[in-house]
Order: C-alpha cells, then sequence, then structure tokens
C-alpha cells in the first residue's frame, strides 16, 4: 500500500477550471512546472547512469579503486530509473481513465 510519504517529493498542483475558450487557466503554469520538474529529474538520472556506466567502465579495466561504491552507484541508478518508469506508467494508467470518461 502506497503512503502520502511515499509520493511526496512530487509537486503540489491545483485542480483545473472550466474556463470558457479565450481566457487564461492558471493550470497551465501548473503544468509547465511539472514538467520543468520532470526534465529535472530525467537529467538527474542521467548523470546517475552516465556516473554508473563509467565507474563499470572503470571496474571492467581493472581501474576501479572502491568495488562498493561502483555498486552503490550502479544500483542507485536501477532504482531511480525504476521510479521515475513508474511514475511515467501511474501517469499514462491516469491519462488513458480520464480519456475513457463519459461525460
Amino acid at each position: 500500500m502506497m503512503t502520502i510519504d511515499a509520493i511526496s517529493f512530487l509537486p503540489a498542483t491545483s485542480l483545473p477550471s472550466l474556463l470558457p475558450a479565450g481566457e487564461s487557466n492558471s493550470t497551465l503554469t501548473t503544468g509547465g512546472a511539472f514538467g520543468a520538474w520532470f526534465e529535472q529529474h530525467l537529467s538527474e538520472i542521467n548523470s546517475k547512469m552516465a556516473i554508473a556506466d563509467t565507474g563499470v567502465q572503470q571496474l571492467a579495466a581493472g581501474d576501479a579503486t572502491n568495488l562498493h561504491e561502483v555498486m552503490i552507484n550502479l544500483q542507485e541508478a536501477r532504482m531511480s530509473l525504476q521510479l521515475m518508469m513508474q511514475v511515467r506508467n501511474h501517469l499514462l494508467d491516469a491519462y488513458h481513465d480520464v480519456a475513457q470518461m463519459q461525460l
């Protein structure tokens, strides 16, 4: 069971409002903030994966000084990627649920 603490890293969002066409919508800035948050975390995951890859290459070449650090970096990159994939999957599921709703 997922708790509130498990998803506390997500940015707060406001509920969308139904505005007539042509009026500004404040939820667009929230979507932009989420996009920036998502992009930031993707770049962090990319850098973690690059660090882990460099460590594995050093290990294969015999240049690694600390096996434990290499393995920790590798596992951290793996878990970060899995978390981001789960967030993506849940967002896609929510999108499909909303798209299938009948008004």
